[in-house]
């Protein structure tokens, strides 16, 4: 699985918090299973759900949440785009520490289709596969979220590829 490492290295880059401590967002896959149909191939995706959390947290709960739709956008687009998944396909709670900190987890429905091709001499070649692009309302490599004059998060366009 490419999408929890891929998530886990966006967030930790585009948020100043995490950029100074990373071990501070832990990441899970529960809930997984393997969809494969009963044709030759071997081919099959990755149905989970990945939790997010970011422990001790002291900024704005946006930064991450514009972060991970950015990433959303280019690595898991039908959490938005399909009126079902748009109801329970990003989850959140959120425990209050104390005044200044937070723990925020959050939970997504995510795939990845896995292609296995039959080569030579009895070799199988697996690739996972990048989502289906569509253009994004936004075409900037690099990002930068504000709240007023307050900097909460800057990140590259996710690349799509896994």
């Amino acid at each position: 699985m490419y999408k929890p490492n891929s998530l886990r290295q966006h967030l930790a880059a585009a948020i100043p918090d995490l950029q100074r401590d990373p071990d501070r967002l832990l990441v899970f896959a529960d809930e997984g299973n393997v969809v494969a149909s009963a044709t030759a191939s071997l081919s099959f995706e990755y149905r989970f759900k990945l939790n997010l959390i970011v422990t001790d947290y002291a900024g704005d709960a946006d930064a991450i949440m514009v972060a991970l739709i950015a990433w959303l956008k280019v690595h898991q687009l039908d959490l938005m785009a399909n009126e079902e998944t748009r109801k329970h396909g990003i989850a959140f709670e959120v425990d209050f520490n104390s005044h200044e900190t937070v723990d925020i987890s959050i939970k997504l429905d995510l795939t990845e289709r896995v292609a296995v091709k039959t080569g030579e001499a009895g070799r199988l070649d697996i690739k996972h596969l990048a989502e289906i692009q569509h253009m994004p309302a936004y075409a900037d490599e690099f990002w930068k979220l504000y709240d007023g004059e307050t900097l909460l998060a800057e990140w590259r366009t996710p690349e799509a590829t896994p």
